[in-house]
């Protein structure tokens, strides 16, 4: 019987646990604490969901997070009364904005035991302001069917709400009297002769919010005047851009905007956090190097859009950004989800449908290509499949017109891990420029950084998209590595799966959160700086209740590298000091502490090796010591010149 009725309180957690269970949740992480053991006992009496217990309430909430971002369901995350639950507010503020289903569940003191000095008693009445897209507080339980019935559809609701529109933090605030131990009450005992379990949970089934979740084609995408659509097509100046995103269907959402892309043949402008430069294979028109590209002002002016979709979240590059916001494009974006995307408030329509649906709804509407069309693709005026691009010959090259007259660029062939390409037409020109921009600053950057010997810090991101194992999950740290995987990130076909905290861009719970993105799933990858490692070092108290393995990739610069790249590193003092801040940890100390492996790099074959192959159980540390201020010059040295002399 998955009721407990021995008191009031262990017949009211088991019904809210049991009623999740049904509903499809398969975690909870529990942290410990008094108030909140009715709801612990319940949770782990229930053998359909996995129980993590977790010291440290803020690392736990980010484990909470990173298995929520993994899984597309929601992870329930408990606490006590208190200020332990003011420590689950930064990962519900992440959960919020980057639209991550989290139900959090905090104990609390009943009425009578509030404002009084009671001890361990807060005001945890919507205690995370406007975050969560739904709050309230449980009455105070009772064994009474009634308020059962009462419970369940609420546990039901906030289920829905965590999915439904758009995915976010719900929060319930559950007071309870004494005993908050399961000590027996006769009185409550009596109840279950009365309880029908099949009868009280009938019709509850799993609800997914994958599922139903997609809105229909907008109105602007259907007739009218002159459709959205009929605009796009005839525009010869469009860009599509794939901002930050981690699809739960990566390969289909890669394909649709392929299939948007080759449909309007328009470039697309991928970030190095979307999975789109990890199936290059699937989009000739891919443009990686964008943000370099931009900073040749006179390329700048001649790739001005006139129309650009964009797709989510914009990317991180600022380039991009000031360009959007000075040539001001008329841009619709593209999300399913409430949130405004539009932080140039520029001139924007906002189309709420996923990119899935997009691609379907454009594809009938796209006139047969003939003359002045994508070259390559063959189509008939009575098919209303997408073109379908011919495919190369293994070890085969396709030229493309340079940008230098003169001059001729193959683009590489399609083997694995290789970016391939197809013959452009030569009446968009526009299109060209992107292309042939994009071949020739991504070859100078391969040459740049392969002939680099010594450890530096860009060569990483860059090295990391060749050699890792197909598939494998990467959790990258914000600040810098953030940047040089947008900048160097290398288009590949390894299917490699970004994951990232990129709803409020904070340093805090990173280590966290990529163990619960990497917990029971495929050994997985966390690329992070030394000071963001350190700020959650807790989260290495996880690894005894950790099943899979997490290789942390640390490159220690001794302080935050991010600032170097700012003007105030100008200013020294104040800057090592309170900016950069050192910390002087020596890691192989700190990993023999916690028991986690630890290993320092010397050179970039010794890194291939390790990365060839990972393991399939343990927490790894593989250290890179990096100068901070020779690789921040380096930055500033070079990216402004891979596309100077185009």
């Amino acid at each position: 019987m998955p009721i407990d009725f021995r008191n009031t309180n262990t017949v009211w957690a088991s019904v809210l646990a049991e009623t999740l269970q049904r509903l499809g949740l398969t975690t909870a992480v529990i942290c410990p604490g008094s108030r909140s053991a009715p709801l612990t006992i319940a949770f782990a009496q229930n053998k359909k969901i996995e129980t993590i217990p977790i010291l440290d309430e803020r690392s736990a909430s980010f484990f909470a997070l990173g298995t929520a971002q993994k899984s597309y369901l929601p992870t329930a995350l408990i606490c006590t009364s208190g200020t332990a639950a003011a420590n689950f507010y930064p990962a519900i503020i992440e959960a919020r904005e980057s639209r991550i289903p989290l139900l959090i569940f905090t104990a609390d003191r009943p009425p009578e035991l509030r404002d009084c000095h009671a001890g361990q008693a807060i005001d945890q009445v919507k205690i995370y302001g406007n975050y969560p897209n739904w709050q309230a507080e449980l009455a105070i339980p009772s064994a009474s069917t009634g308020m059962l019935d009462y419970l369940r559809q609420t546990i039901v609701y906030a289920w829905e709400r965590s999915q439904f529109a758009t995915p976010g933090p719900v929060h319930l605030n559950i007071p309870f009297r004494d005993p908050l131990v399961p000590v027996p009450d006769i009185a409550v005992e009596a109840l279950e002769t009365e309880f029908n379990p099949e009868d009280f949970f009938a019709g509850l089934e799993p609800i997914f919010g994958g599922e139903s979740s997609t809105p229909p084609s907008p109105p602007l995408l259907r007739g009218g005047e002159e459709s959205t659509m009929q605009q796009w097509q005839k525009c010869r100046k469009g860009i599509i851009i794939a901002g930050v995103a981690q699809p739960q269907f990566a390969e289909k959402y890669c394909s649709a905007i392929a299939q948007i892309s080759k449909s309007l043949n328009w470039p697309v402008l991928a970030e190095g956090l979307s999975p789109v430069r990890n199936y290059a294979q699937l989009n000739p028109h891919l443009i990686s190097t964008y943000d370099l590209i931009l900073r040749n002002r006179e390329l700048a002016d001649k790739l001005t859009p006139e129309i650009a979709i964009q797709i989510g979240d914009l990317p991180t590059s600022k380039e991009l950004r000031n360009w959007l916001d000075k040539t001001q494009p008329k841009r619709y974006i593209i999300d399913p989800s409430h949130h405004n995307f539009d932080p140039l408030h520029g001139k924007t329509i906002h189309l709420r449908t996923s990119v899935e649906h997009l691609a379907t709804a454009i594809s009938p509407q796209v006139p047969p290509l003939s003359k002045g069309g994508l070259g390559g693709v063959l189509t008939t005026a009575t098919t209303n499949s997408p073109p379908q691009i011919p495919p190369l010959n293994k070890g085969e090259s396709t030229p493309v017109p340079p940008l230098n007259k003169g001059k001729s660029t193959p683009v590489p062939p399609l083997n694995k891990g290789g970016l391939g390409g197809v013959l452009t037409s030569p009446s968009n020109e526009y299109l060209q420029l992107w292309r042939n921009t994009e071949i020739q600053v991504r070859q100078t950057i391969d040459q740049k950084i392969s002939a680099i010997q010594n450890i530096i810090e860009p060569k990483v991101s860059w090295l990391l998209s060749q050699i890792l194992p197909p598939g494998t999950p990467i959790f990258i740290a914000n600040s810098m590595p953030v940047r040089d995987v947008e900048f160097f990130w290398k288009p590949n076909n390894l299917e490699i799966k970004p994951f990232f905290n990129r709803g409020a861009n904070g340093i805090d719970g990173t280590l966290s959160t990529a163990l619960g993105v990497s917990h029971r799933n495929q050994s997985s990858i966390l690329l992070t700086g030394d000071l963001t490692l350190l700020h959650d070092t807790n989260g290495f108290l996880i690894k005894n209740k950790f099943f899979c393995h997490l290789t942390i990739i640390l490159i220690n610069n001794n302080g935050g590298g991010i600032f170097e790249m700012l003007p105030v590193a100008k200013f020294d003092p104040p800057f090592e000091e309170f900016f950069a801040t050192p910390q002087d940890i020596n890691f192989a100390h700190l990993c023999a502490t916690y028991g986690v492996e630890h290993e320092i790099i010397d050179d970039w074959e010794q890194f291939k090796q390790k990365l060839s192959f990972l393991p399939n159980s343990g927490i790894r540390v593989l250290e890179l010591q990096t100068d901070r201020r020779a690789d921040a010059k380096w930055r500033q040295d070079n990216l402004g010149k891979f596309a100077k002399d185009l």
